[in-house]
Order: C-alpha cells, then sequence, then structure tokens
C-alpha cells in the first residue's frame, strides 16, 4: 500500500483542516502520514486524532516554536531552510520501507513542499486552509492584478462581487502589519502551476463561482462537505483563524449579529473566546448554532494550554451531522 504525506504549517488554523482531510482519506482506505514540527508533535493533545493516524516530524529550526525566534522573518526563513532538509531526510530513510510515499499535500503556505515532492518524482499537491475568495484575493495581488496600496474603488476581482479596501482581509487593508506574514501569504503562488492538483478547504456550494473560475487553471477541488438540511445561502460560516485575537467586546458584538439575525450558523471558537461569551448565549443560540469545541493545544511539560502565541488554542470538533454534512 502506497501512502500520502500532509504536511502543514504549524499553526492551528492549517492543522485542523488537515486532520479533518487526513481522516477523510483514510476512511476511503488512503494511509495517510500528517507531517507536522517536532514542537507542534510535542505540544498537540494526542488523544484528538485517530489512533490509526500515525504522525512524522519534521525540524523548523528552532523546536521549541516561533517564540524562540529572534523575529517572524527570522522564523520563517530558518524553518524554510532546516523544514525542507529535514523533509527531504524523512523522505529519504522511508524510501524503501513497506508503505512507499507516492504523494505530498503540502500546506501551500510552505511551497517548498512542491519542490521537495518533485525532486523525489512524487505527485505534489498543494492544499490551501483559507476559503477560495480569500485565496483569490492575495492570487490577484502575486499576480499584479492588484495593484498595492489599494487607491481605486470598488476593487474588482474574477468572480467576486465589487468590494470596498475595508472588505479585504487586513493585511491588504492595512498594509505593512506583519510584512513577513503577508509575504508568505503572497508566496503561496509562486510555484503553483506546477502542482499536480491543489486543494482548499472550503464548500463548493458556498463558492461555486470562484472554485469553477480556478478550476479553469488548475487541477482544483474543494475537499469540504456541505449542509444539505438548511435552506441554501442560510448558514453562516465563521472562523477568525490562529492569529487574530477578538476583544471582549468584539466577541460580543459577533454574538449578537448571530442571534439577532435569525441565521444558522456555525462559529469555530477558540477557548478562550468562548469564555467572553455570556453564559446564556450557547443555550440560547443552541436551535440556530453551534459553537464547536473539543481540540485543543497542551504544553508538553505543564499538561495545561500553552501561552503566548500557542495561546491560540482551539477546541474543534464538527458536529455538521446536524445540519445534514
Amino acid at each position: 500500500m502506497e501512502q500520502h504525506y500532509k504536511v502543514s504549517y504549524p499553526a492551528q488554523g492549517p492543522i485542523n483542516p488537515m486532520l479533518q482531510f487526513s481522516k477523510r482519506l483514510e476512511h476511503k482506505g488512503v494511509k495517510v502520514t500528517p507531517v507536522t514540527t517536532r514542537f507542534i508533535s510535542n505540544a498537540i493533545n494526542s488523544g484528538s486524532s485517530s489512533n490509526s493516524i500515525s504522525l512524522r516530524t519534521i525540524s523548523d529550526g528552532y523546536d521549541g516554536g516561533i517564540d524562540h525566534a529572534e523575529s517572524i522573518k527570522s522564523y520563517l526563513d530558518r524553518f524554510w531552510k532546516v523544514g525542507l532538509q529535514t523533509l527531504e531526510n524523512l523522505l529519504e530513510k522511508l524510501g524503501s520501507s513497506y508503505y512507499p510515499v507516492d504523494c505530498i499535500i503540502y500546506d501551500a503556505f510552505m511551497p517548498w513542499g512542491l519542490d521537495v515532492a518533485k525532486k523525489f518524482g512524487l505527485v505534489g499537491a498543494a492544499f490551501f486552509t483559507q476559503s477560495c475568495a480569500v485565496d483569490s484575493m492575495y492570487y490577484h495581488i502575486h499576480r499584479g492584478l492588484i495593484k498595492l496600496p489599494v487607491s481605486e474603488t470598488p476593487i474588482l476581482i474574477s468572480e467576486l462581487p465589487p468590494l470596498e479596501p475595508q472588505d479585504m482581509p487586513s493585511f491588504i487593508y492595512h498594509l505593512g502589519t506583519y510584512p513577513d506574514f503577508f509575504n508568505m501569504l503572497l508566496d503561496q503562488f509562486s510555484n503553483i502551476d506546477r502542482a499536480d492538483w491543489v486543494f482548499c478547504n472550503s464548500f463548493y456550494m458556498l463558492e461555486e463561482e470562484v472554485e469553477d473560475w480556478f478550476s479553469k487553471r488548475w487541477p482544483f477541488r474543494s475537499i469540504g462537505s456541505t449542509l444539505l438540511s438548511k435552506p441554501k445561502g442560510s448558514v453562516v460560516l465563521v472562523s477568525f483563524g490562529s492569529l487574530v485575537y477578538l476583544k471582549t467586546k468584539q466577541t460580543e458584538e459577533v454574538a449578537w449579529g448571530f442571534k439577532r439575525s435569525n441565521c444558522y450558523f456555525l462559529w469555530v471558537a477558540r477557548e478562550f473566546e468562548e469564555a467572553k461569551l455570556s453564559k446564556g448565549f450557547t443555550k440560547e443560540s443552541s436551535a440556530n448554532g453551534i459553537v464547536p469545541g473539543g481540540f485543543e493545544f497542551r504544553s508538553p511539560n505543564s499538561g495545561n494550554a500553552t501561552t503566548n502565541r500557542s495561546k491560540h488554542q482551539r477546541k474543534v470538533h464538527y458536529r455538521c451531522s446536524e445540519y445534514g454534512s
């Protein structure tokens, strides 16, 4: 039996969809081996993933996480060098194993995963963990189709409605914030034309027009399930990712927006965000929405939720069966 390697960027936003995709492939009889950094392997709650999915590790050059780096740029530069080397070493060790690797599904944040796949003669598939709409925005900027800073409005992007600057991701709207992360987002497309497949963590019925537009450029497919038991356009999906920190007032405003809209919703909230909600919100909104929970990062030493950047723990489990997925 051949196996697929799935290499994820070491943050919870990318890791969660990678793990879910791995479980779905495994259910179809595909042997999948998730690959992450040694730091994340030590910090992740081992009980959150299937026992039949074995985890392999590479080094980010620090093995203590990004907090041990001098700067974000230093971390990314070293990770891009050491991560590539240790992934190659891992593939060389497994070259003669009982389960030879035939495909690398790499987080698009790390385009060097495709370079490694091609070096070893393997199928290379990019995995975008953000929505198709957001990926399209970054693609247009990377190709020079949108000039920065944005000065003309409305902003016109293929298969999206006319946008205003505040409709764009904060990396674009507040240009110059976290420039190294912004460059990483644009570099996702640096070698995408060489990928054998391109996957996106989204729903076809949610972003049909953008997905069809991408499909004309690459062998493209979204991997999300659907919400067939609810009327079209009636369910709001919300996740603020691994880096955003909402203040209590902002969290309350989002919650009140859900409550007053009377829409069905799935809100992926991290543990410390759930604590900002009023005690009765989850109970009062249970008929229309879910605030999922169940997956978190823990410190390998203390057993408690990790702090600083790793404090971005998120409890996630998908109860979408209630919504007909």
